[in-house]
This record gives C-alpha cells, sequence and structure tokens, in this order.
C-alpha cells in the first residue's frame, strides 16, 4: 500500500509538471489555427490548454475545420485522449442505433462520482428501473397537478413581488441569479417537498446553489486532467478539488437533513395520503416493479433525488438566461412574441404560442443548458464518419458546437432566428433530435422535456407580458468553462413594469 501511495504520488508530480511546463511554453507561442499539433509526449496538451478558458468556441472552430470530427491526443499514458464530434450520422450512431454500445462507461461515473447513483450517471439494469421508475412519476396526475402548482406559487409570492420591488427600487439585478433560484425553489418544492424560499426581496445566500456551481467547475475541469491526479488533489484538499469536497458536504448535509425529517413525516402520517413529490415518490418505490431501487437505503435516496433536483435547476435556468439575453440583442422578436401573446394568449392552452416556443427551441440550439455529452464505447467501433474507437475511450458529443455547424444548419447558422423552426403552413418544424440535442437523443431523452418547456413558457410569459428589461451597458457576456452553459458574469439587467 505504501509503495503504491509513493507511485501515484510520483505520478502526479510528474503530470504537475507536464502541466507547469506545457503553460510556460504555451505564453511563448502565439495562438494559432484550431487544428492543434501533436507533440512528442505531450500530445496536443499546449496548443488546448490556452483554449480550455474559450472551449465553447474553440470546438465549433476546430470541428468546422475538421469535417465535423477531432481526435485530440492528450500526453502519454495520461488517458486524456479524447474523440471530439459534432456529427449527426456519428450521434444518432451513438445516442440511437448502437446505444447499447456506448453506456455512460466507468470514466464517466469516475469523473461523476459526486452523483452517485443517480440516473445521470449509472447504466444497464439500474438505469431501466430508474428510467421507467421516473417516467412513471413524471406523467402522474399529481405529480403533475404539484408541478402546475408550484410554479404558480413561485411566480406569485416570489418572482412577481422580486421583479416589482426592482423596478420600483430602480436597482440593477442579475437575472441569472434570479432564474437559478426560482428554478431551485421549485425543483425542491416537486422533489423534495422542500421550499427554500431562495428567491426573494432580500435575496439570501443559497448555499446549495454555490456548492452546485464549484462542483460543475470541478467536473469539467476533471475531463482534461488523468484521473490520478485530480483525485490527488482531492485527497490533498488544493485547488478546485478542495473546494469540491466542502461543496459535497454542503449538499450531503442539505439532504440528509430533508431525508431524515421526511422518514419521520412517514411514520407519523401512517395511512394518510402520502405527499405527492419524487421524494416520497421514492421512499415507497414498488420494489417488485423496480428490484434494483433501494428505497430504504438513505444514499441511494440521495443520489436519485440530488440528480433530480441538479437537472432541474440547472438546465432550465441556464436556457431562460440566454433566451432573455437572446431577445435583449433582437426586439425584433420581442415584437413578435408580445404580438403573438396579445392576438393567441391562452392560459389553458400555450401550444398556441407557436413564435414564443419556436424562439425558446432556436435560443437552445445555439446555448445549449450541457454544452458537451460524453460518452465511452463498450466494445470496438467504427463511427459513420470511419473514425475507430476502443472500448472505454472518451468520446465528447459537442452539443454547443453542433448547432452552429453551417453543414447542419446553414449559412446562417450562427444567426439567432426562431423562423427557422416554424413551417409554411405556421406550425412547429421538427428536427430530429440527432441535429437537435438540447434534450438529448435515443433512449436517453430528457424524460421531463413537457415540465421542462412548460415552466420556460410560463417565465418568459410573466416576464415579457409585464416588464421590459435592459442588459447593462457594456456588461461583458461570456460563458464560465463548466458542464453547465453558465454566464460568468451573470445577466444584469435593470427592470421596469409595463403600463
Amino acid at each position: 500500500m505504501a509503495m503504491l501511495g509513493l507511485l501515484e504520488l510520483f505520478v502526479a508530480f510528474l503530470f504537475s509538471l507536464v502541466f507547469l511546463f506545457t503553460c510556460f511554453f504555451i505564453h511563448k507561442k502565439p495562438h494559432g489555427q484550431p487544428i492543434l499539433k501533436n507533440w512528442p509526449f505531450l500530445g496536443m496538451l499546449p496548443g488546448m490548454l490556452p483554449q480550455i478558458p474559450r472551449i465553447y468556441d474553440w470546438t465549433v472552430e476546430v470541428l468546422e475545420a475538421s469535417n465535423l470530427t477531432f481526435y485530440f491526443k492528450g500526453p502519454w499514458l495520461s488517458g486524456t485522449d479524447m474523440l471530439f464530434t459534432a456529427d449527426p450520422k456519428n450521434i444518432n450512431h451513438i445516442l440511437s442505433s448502437n446505444f447499447g454500445n456506448y453506456p455512460k462507461g466507468p470514466e464517466f461515473k469516475k469523473i461523476f462520482d459526486v452523483l452517485g447513483e443517480g440516473i445521470l450517471t449509472v447504466d444497464l439494469e439500474l438505469w431501466e428501473d430508474l428510467r421507467k421508475s421516473n417516467h412513471a412519476m413524471f406523467h402522474n396526475q399529481d405529480f403533475l397537478e404539484l408541478s402546475l402548482s408550484s410554479n404558480k406559487s413561485k411566480l406569485k409570492e416570489g418572482l412577481v413581488p422580486f421583479l416589482d420591488n426592482a423596478a420600483h427600487e430602480n436597482i440593477i439585478i442579475d437575472l441569472q441569479d434570479v432564474f437559478m433560484r426560482f428554478m431551485f425553489d421549485t425543483s425542491s418544492i416537486l422533489m423534495t417537498g422542500y421550499d427554500p424560499m431562495s428567491l426573494s426581496i432580500e435575496m439570501l445566500e443559497v448555499e446549495f446553489g454555490e456548492a452546485a456551481d464549484i462542483g460543475e467547475e470541478a467536473i469539467y475541469y476533471r475531463h482534461f486532467k488523468p484521473v490520478m491526479l485530480w483525485r490527488l488533489q482531492n485527497w490533498l484538499g488544493i485547488g478546485l478539488e478542495r473546494k469540491m469536497r466542502t461543496a459535497l458536504a454542503t449538499v450531503n448535509r442539505m439532504f440528509a437533513k430533508i431525508i431524515s425529517s421526511r422518514r419521520k413525516e412517514e411514520i407519523s402520517r401512517g395511512e394518510t395520503e402520502p405527499s405527492k413529490d419524487a421524494l416520497t415518490y421514492y421512499m415507497n418505490v414498488d420494489t417488485t416493479k423496480y428490484k434494483l431501487l433501494k428505497p430504504k437505503n438513505d444514499t441511494f435516496i440521495r443520489d436519485v433525488i440530488f440528480s433530480l433536483v441538479l437537472a432541474g435547476r440547472d438546465t432550465t435556468s441556464s436556457a431562460l438566461t440566454w433566451f432573455f439575453w437572446l431577445l435583449s440583442k433582437n426586439p425584433q422578436v420581442m415584437a413578435k412574441i408580445r404580438h403573438e401573446i396579445n392576438t393567441k394568449y391562452d392560459p389553458e392552452d400555450l401550444e398556441k404560442l407557436v413564435y414564443l416556443h419556436a424562439a425558446l427551441s432556436e435560443s437552445m440550439r445555439l446555448y445549449p443548458p450541457l454544452p458537451f455529452n460524453h460518452k465511452a464505447p463498450a466494445k470496438p467501433d467504427v463511427l459513420p464518419s470511419g473514425h475507430k474507437v476502443e472500448p472505454e475511450s472518451k468520446i465528447v458529443i459537442c452539443i454547443y458546437a453542433l448547432g452552429r455547424m453551417r453543414s447542419v444548419w446553414g449559412e446562417d447558422a450562427s444567426d439567432f432566428k426562431p423562423e427557422r423552426w416554424i413551417s409554411d403552413n405556421g406550425g412547429l418544424r421538427h428536427e430530429p433530435s440527432y441535429k437537435y440535442v438540447a434534450f438529448n437523443s435515443g433512449p436517453r431523452t430528457c424524460l421531463g422535456k413537457h415540465l421542462a418547456l412548460l415552466q420556460m413558457k410560463i417565465v418568459a410569459l410573466e416576464i415579457i407580458k409585464n416588464y421590459d428589461f435592459k442588459v447593462i451597458e457594456g456588461h461583458k457576456i461570456e460563458a464560465i468553462p463548466s458542464i453547465l452553459l453558465r454566464m460568468k458574469h451573470g445577466l444584469k439587467v435593470t427592470v421596469t413594469k409595463k403600463m
């Protein structure tokens, strides 16, 4: 054991030297072409490191220049070789037609270890059980009613008072923070039955939100480090891994408290009607139907519910943030949405708002909440592009880049154009899920897609109908490197109430 520890320390030290050397080397070289040079021993790392802060735009450049698929060679023996692709044929092959050969894989589970046995990380029979049980829950009438009521109450008691106060006091607000708080509250109510009330005029500190943001950034950088290196950093408690460890402790404390409280409530409730939230559902799930689920195991329950809360909070808040920023840059789109609301709005049938739906779809094409998808083949395979992949090799589906490929979306691929989603007869145009991967594709397509779109429409309607907003002049908009597409500096705006 001592020798193994020394070996790990030596290898980690060696890779640290490589990182330091390449960082020094990079400052001596100007940025060149998007295709990286493959150096002896160091691979393409010297060229990649300066691109990491702008990884989203770099993937657009490199994939456009390499026929939609690019093979990145990491340093020798580092385990960081990756195949980047935005080829719809490859995506369809990986996510749908040859789905069985592309599980999340052991490497993914290592990188996303904080999610444990939640549906976002597991494979095979456990994934099937979670998928089926989630499907049943998402289609349960009581669950759907709770979703709708929590959204309405949070609008009335949280978002509207906050925006009214911001307009009255003429203060600058961060819409990204507002949307994350709104989504955290509604997701927490729906998944745990607990309202953290993070969205309020006082805007109190949200421990969970900060912990989640740190964790997502740390997980992003794990993709570019040897496993041995980031594990050693975690063990020593240094860098982002130290913050990650602290963040995980915060999350675990929060869920332990909620789960313990709910178990006590279940005992005292007896035969009376149970709560409608996901936590109660999984605590009472039918183990004869879903044999691998563990309703009595608090750690398992934490993993399942944490993944659901995280998915609900992060993806929808990201989509809304970029959507409202795009509206601020494209007033003609805002005018068309307002015209549609004034002429076609029916509180009982939001499907009539075709242009609003199209604008949301177009926003998520350009700014997908999850910019990457990580896969690993179980067996050797040849992709439709002709690239050979070996078992457990890293494949990164570049969803952000896919939405900007001119060969896929046309010469106007980088333009915000909701009209591309509207057919000649005025209805919504369908695009294959392997071309538009905002909600994933194939068997792992997002089960909460309908609820997420409904929630986005409800929030967008409330703001667009009743408020005008303006992005602060000179406010810098850039994405932070993370597994979630978030704005580094938030979305700072002023709000006025429409008369």
